[in-house]
């Protein structure tokens, strides 16, 4: 991409009572992510619970996005799988589609990987989707997957796929390996999952973040991931979030927000998140953004 990446929501994904996807609500959030500044809506990734989701739904609700009026180019697709040819096979119907990148996680199932393994599934899953590969964000977030994406292969699949890895998502946590990977490819989309770290590596160069956050605060996200804007606001309930695991808190917040107890639920092996923590999240939420920042 030639523009600067900025913001996407990392949406989450709503499920019925029967267990399956919620459409329309899932396309009311996304709207309202973009019409609160985000430049596109990242489905099935992470926050999305992009494993537990299958190859039929996500062709169902992308073709259901594009449907309702959502552009292509407003889209980013999460591919979280383990064989190259399912990751080739989900990334195929979005490329297809129109979509603006592919964030593409690494195998998790096998552990100790080395770089040699890594390189090889990446260039499999970029040679089964032959000429439509384009536009690939290789996804860095080792506490799922157990495998942290090295400066060394990052380099290496950029240099064999220049027309293919346009960049990296890194939400590792690590200021550290931020740092490093903004120094040594700065010249490629690097996205911070770590609101955190978000402001201070965009003003090293980052182009934006793919966000949960931006479920439920869009606007303090966009500030921080278009401007370099410090809020303290947000790192702090980054740390309130963190107490429990993430994806269901984070639908606790879109829940809250939207009005809608669908956004609770979770697919197993994921489970919803108690009313006593979702009584605590909302009153952290309340006690630091009811405040302007600092």
């Amino acid at each position: 991409m030639t523009s600067c990446f900025g913001l996407s929501a990392a949406l989450a994904t709503p499920f019925d009572a029967r267990g399956q996807i919620a459409t329309d609500p899932m396309i009311a959030q996304a709207k309202s992510c973009l019409a609160q500044g985000c430049g596109s809506v990242t489905l099935f990734g992470t926050t999305g619970e992009g494993a537990s989701v299958g190859t039929t739904e996500r062709r169902s609700v992308t073709e259901a996005m594009l449907a309702a009026g959502i552009l292509p180019h407003q889209l980013v697709a999460g591919v979280l799988v383990d064989a190259a040819e399912d990751a080739a096979e989900q990334a195929q119907h979005a490329l297809q589609r129109g979509a603006r990148n592919i964030l593409l996680a690494p195998p998790s199932y096998f552990k100790n990987v080395g770089e040699e393994g890594l390189f090889g599934w990446f260039s499999a899953v970029f040679a089964a989707l032959g000429p439509l590969a384009r536009d690939v964000l290789l996804y860095n977030i080792p506490s799922v997957t157990m495998v942290q994406l090295s400066l060394g292969l990052i380099g290496r699949l950029r240099t064999a796929f220049p027309d293919v890895v346009a960049g990296v998502k890194d939400s590792g946590g690590n200021w550290s390996y931020s740092e490093a990977l903004l120094a040594a490819y700065g010249d490629l989309v690097i996205l911070i999952g770590d609101e955190r770290h978000l402001a201070r590596a965009v003003r090293l160069g980052a182009q934006g973040a793919i966000s949960g956050m931006a479920n439920f605060v869009p606007g303090e996200i966009r500030a921080m991931a278009e401007d370099g804007r410090d809020d303290p606001r947000v790192e702090s309930f980054v740390l309130e979030l963190l107490k429990y695991p993430v994806t269901p808190a984070v639908k606790v917040m879109v829940a809250r927000k939207t009005g809608d107890e669908r956004w609770l639920a979770v697919r197993p092996p994921l489970e919803p998140i108690a009313l006593q923590g979702q009584q605590q999240l909302a009153s952290a939420y309340d006690s630091l953004f009811a405040r302007e920042p600092a």
